[in-house]
């Protein structure tokens, strides 16, 4: 088990400058760490390193900790402090194929609405991506899937499958953001051949390929159940 480490740049956000509730803010920049394979399962989550880089006080890094426990992020244990939080191999697969299931619904949705917004927003992403990986820097990838996958849900435009989908997004986010750089190339190529099918409107195609993506991407935690 090692201590989280949050790298601090001269891009670090300096939360304490800031208008918005500490804690919500903080929360939000140790999300975006887990989400992005920044701070791994297991990891440490040491409340005066995270004052230290994010330039605040101890107390909203402990709310803000609490809070990420109750996402299912974080695991808060007696005598050992936070931890970034581990699936059970059994979780993660039936965590897995519920998202597949319902990221399937959603493309099936964004491709009945077919919203031009959503369009330009996702061809927007797709395009930073591809801008990424030729750039070498393949490590954005992460948090760019979560926000394709974003716009993809807002572009169904039902609230509760939106609202089902933030937290198995975020769990499963977490497990395949240490994915090989290999396996992300091969998972982003999978969210032009998504959105190809929602521009034209194929329900059936979309949601297929959306399904099998999410599948593909958690196959190391797929085995038989």
């Amino acid at each position: 088990m090692t201590a989280g480490l949050v790298t601090q740049t001269s891009d670090t956000p300096r939360l304490g400058e800031q208008h918005l509730p500490l804690h919500e803010r903080v929360r939000a920049e140790i999300r975006k760490a887990i989400l992005t394979g920044e701070l791994k399962p297991g990891d440490r989550l040491v409340e005066d390193r995270l004052a230290e880089v994010y330039g605040v006080s101890r107390n909203p890094v402990r709310e803000a900790i609490r809070g990420l426990a109750t996402e299912g992020l974080v695991e808060v244990l007696p005598r050992r402090g936070a931890l970034v939080a581990r699936m059970a191999p059994d979780e993660a697969r039936e965590t897995i194929e519920v998202r597949a299931l319902l990221e399937g619904q959603t493309a099936r949705l964004a491709a009945r609405r077919r919203d031009p917004g959503m369009v330009h927003r996702a061809r927007d992403i797709l395009a930073r991506g591809d801008a990424a990986m030729a750039e070498g820097h393949d490590d954005l990838l992460a948090g760019l899937n979560l926000d394709f996958h974003r716009v993809l849900a807002e572009a169904g435009r039902n609230s509760v499958l939106s609202d089902l989908m933030i937290g198995l997004r975020d769990r499963t986010a977490a497990l395949f953001a240490d994915d090989s750089p290999a396996r992300r190339r091969a998972a982003w190529a999978d969210h032009a051949a998504i959105l190809e099918a929602v521009i034209a409107g194929d329900e059936d195609l979309a949601a297929q390929r959306a399904t099998a993506h999410v599948l593909r991407a958690g196959e190391a935690f797929l085995g038989e159940g």
